[in-house]
Formats: C-alpha cells, sequence, structure tokens
C-alpha cells in the first residue's frame, strides 16, 4: 500500500520489512527528540529501520534499536548509534498505544522516517505478527502481479 506523502515531506527511511512480518491496524505520527549531530546524518540518509521498534516505559515510548550513523564532524561528541530515542506523542495517544501493547500483544513497528516542515517525524504502525501462510500468500500475490504487469508490457511492445 502506497502512503500519500504531502508536499513539506520528505521520506528519509522506510521499513519496507516492517508490512511484509506485521499486518499494521493503525497508524500514528510522532515526534522524535534527536542531538544535532542525529539530525544531520538523517539528512545524509545514514540510517536504518529493519531491526528498530517501539515501547512504552513509565508513560512514555522509547524507539529502540534504530541505527543512526555517526556523523563525521561530531567526533568530539559522538551520538549513540542504537541508542533509545524518546517519541513525542498526546498523552491519549500514549495511553492508547499502551493499551494495545498490553492487552492485545501487538508489537509497535516504525513504518518510515521523515522530515515535515524542517522536523523528523516517525510513523508508527501497531503491527500484529503475520502468519508464515500469509507471508507466502503476500509473496505469491506479488510475484502474480509483477508476471501480469510483464506480460502486459512484452504484449504492449510486440503489437506497438
Amino acid at each position: 500500500m502506497a502512503t500519500k506523502t504531502n508536499p513539506g515531506e520528505k521520506v528519509i527511511a522506510t521499513n519496507r520489512a516492517a508490512t511484509f512480518h506485521y499486518a499494521i491496524s493503525r497508524r500514528y505520527e510522532a515526534g522524535i527528540v534527536l542531538k544535532g549531530s542525529e539530525v544531520k546524518s538523517l539528512r545524509e540518509g545514514r540510517v536504518q529501520l529493519t531491526e528498530a521498534y517501539a515501547a512504552v516505559e513509565r508513560g512514555e515510548i522509547w524507539l529502540k534499536q534504530m541505527h543512526i550513523a555517526s556523523f563525521f564532524a561530531a567526533r568530539a561528541f559522538p551520538h549513540v548509534e542504537k541508542g533509545a530515542r524518546k517519541l513525542l506523542l498526546h498523552a491519549r495517544e500514549i495511553r492508547e498505544l499502551a493499551r494495545a501493547t498490553e492487552h492485545t500483544g501487538a508489537t509497535l513497528v516504525p513504518l518510515r522516517l521523515y522530515f515535515k516542515d524542517g522536523r523528523v517525524k516517525v510513523e508508527l504502525g501497531i503491527g500484529r505478527g503475520k502468519k508464515e501462510y500469509d507471508k507466502r500468500a503476500a509473496l505469491a500475490a506479488a510475484t502474480e502481479e509483477r508476471e501480469a504487469l510483464e506480460m502486459i508490457r512484452l504484449h504492449r511492445d510486440r503489437s506497438g
């Protein structure tokens, strides 16, 4: 599913594996607390979301295992590359996310990281792990669609 982006948004990184491994039921936009060197690394696109997840701890949401590469000019005061980073959400949203993870056993997965009006934002999704047969069905559907488009393209090229 392609997400619509606003003209003021610049996508930094997406977590394509998240939609393969999890069925996303709800999405939230959150701000993130970062150091200056982390933002500079993000502007260069030096970030990985594949192993990242979010957790609710003492009424706050933390993004963990997100890898932001160190910035070359900040060698004197480097940041922790895989450190926990605080996410900024409304109290009501934090309560909803805490309820979803505690009661239903869902996982908070970062889906994409982007700049919105000069600020770094994280799109979080409430995900429930897909079963192995669901993943196989999704792969089969994608392969079928790709082959159908390829056949259409070949037929169009031959006739035109």
